[in-house]
């Protein structure tokens, strides 16, 4: 029985409508992200004393104030060191986990839950428990408990990366390489890690993302001594108004949104 031309046309009339509408909704939540970025970036370069938007004057004179303030470039040297180390740990520990989970017949999705656990859970909730447990530990206030802490929440995201890399791979290979006399650690690092090194290249990037980004456990974790950058921020917000916090956010802005490109960028060499 042939189709019926009218039902047809209405259905292709249907589609196209529902298309137009996703079109925008992805335009108007496109915009309602962007559009703090489209304010705070102007105002990083206006002349004034105090916050203005549109700027009356033009200026570089709040960028001028970040770079050469010691407290700003501190926190910005802390949450770089913190972030690197941070993300370094998290990635070892995610690829293990992920090639763990990849041999595992019982039990898995119970494990992924638990690792992934910091990812789902209210950040206060996770600040808390760390507070907790580092205040214990004697971690509070210095550099190994913040990249212990910020490893922890960028190990999801290695977790995620590494396992997507992870869904293409064929463990025939292994056995493979097993059969002509590879070592097993012979085999994973010339045969799994090459096929997972743009997964795992992209979940250090988003777990170094993340901790530089984060202040809710940095605020539980902070000291006079020791700040990150998001927390340097806060305070010039709650305690002082200083614009300089402007400059800080747009060079966050621009330098997470670079950074953030790494992996889309790493999936399309890999996809082709």
């Amino acid at each position: 029985m042939a189709d019926n031309p009218s039902i047809s046309r209405a259905a292709a009339v249907r589609q196209r409508s529902l298309g137009w509408g996703l079109r925008v909704w992805v335009a108007l939540v496109a915009f309602m992200l962007v559009a703090p970025t489209l304010v705070v970036i102007p105002m990083s370069f206006g002349a004034g004393s105090t916050f203005e938007f549109p700027p009356k004057d033009w200026s570089w004179h709040w960028y001028a104030e970040f770079f050469t303030s010691k407290q700003w470039l501190a926190a910005l040297a802390n949450s770089v060191q913190v972030g690197v180390l941070a993300a370094a740990l998290a990635t070892v520990l995610g690829v293990a986990a992920a090639l763990a989970l990849d041999r595992m017949r019982r039990g898995r999705g119970i494990v992924r839950q638990l690792l992934m656990a910091p990812m789902i859970l209210p950040g206060i909730v996770v600040a808390v428990a760390i507070y907790g447990v580092f205040l214990r530990w004697q971690l509070n206030g210095t550099m190994l408990g913040f990249v212990l802490a910020h490893a922890v929440l960028g190990l999801p995201f290695v977790l995620t990366s590494v396992q997507t890399s992870l869904a293409g791979y064929d463990p025939i290979m292994e056995k493979a390489a097993a059969s002509l006399g590879a070592p097993r650690w012979t085999t994973v690092r010339k045969v799994v890690l090459p096929i997972i090194a743009p997964g795992v290249l992209s979940g250090f990037v988003f777990a170094f993302a993340t901790s530089f980004d984060e202040v809710v456990v940095a605020l539980f974790l902070q000291t006079p001594a020791i700040k990150t950058l998001p927390v340097k921020m806060y305070e010039s917000i709650v305690l002082e108004i200083d614009p300089t916090i402007a400059a800080a956010s747009s060079l966050i802005v621009v330098f997470t949104t670079i950074l953030l490109f790494v992996p889309a960028v790493l999936r399309r060499k890999e996809q082709s």
